[in-house]
């Protein structure tokens, strides 16, 4: 199977579980994420959020719609002041034991994994921000961080 890039693109943060979330979608132009599915994977999101604490001010949503009949949900949240939780589920991909192909029907992954090549990008610039906001300064900049996304453009490369 030939590489495919997609496009990542930002979209304002949301407020999940009492902490806010800075989001991105993972799509190919020709096939952006469909608005039933963006739907049920925002439905589904507080399923994956770890409970409230006072070590987890902030994370970083990526939606990302497959190829073929899959799409994924990953929920990054910072926790212990440098370290990332993450949370994924997946929906219409029966190769990662989802029950069906139905691309709105997500179901948490109990399987290690972080991310794919396409959903990296967005943890690679959130870990550079979170530095510079929450760590460089004297005092950490929550709102600078949420502020500093990833810009919209091709990914995968």
């Amino acid at each position: 199977m030939p590489f495919i890039e997609k496009h990542m693109r930002p979209l304002a943060p949301i407020t999940v579980g009492g902490r806010p979330y800075k989001r991105y979608h993972v799509d190919r132009a020709d096939r952006p994420i469909e608005p039933e599915v963006e739907k049920a994977a925002y439905e589904f999101l507080p399923t994956l959020v770890p409970a409230p604490a006072s070590d987890a001010p902030a994370g970083w949503i990526v939606l990302h719609r497959g190829g073929d009949t899959g799409a994924y949900l990953c929920v990054y949240t910072w926790v212990w002041d440098n370290v990332v939780d993450a949370r994924t589920a997946a929906a219409g991909q029966p190769a990662v034991d989802c029950p069906d192909e139905d691309p709105t029907h997500f179901v948490s992954e109990d399987r290690p994994w972080v991310g794919c090549v396409w959903e990296l990008p967005a943890l690679e610039h959130e870990r550079s921000s979170w530095v510079r906001h929450m760590f460089v300064n004297d005092t950490p900049d929550l709102d600078g961080y949420l502020a500093d996304t990833r810009p919209e453009g091709m990914v995968g490369l």
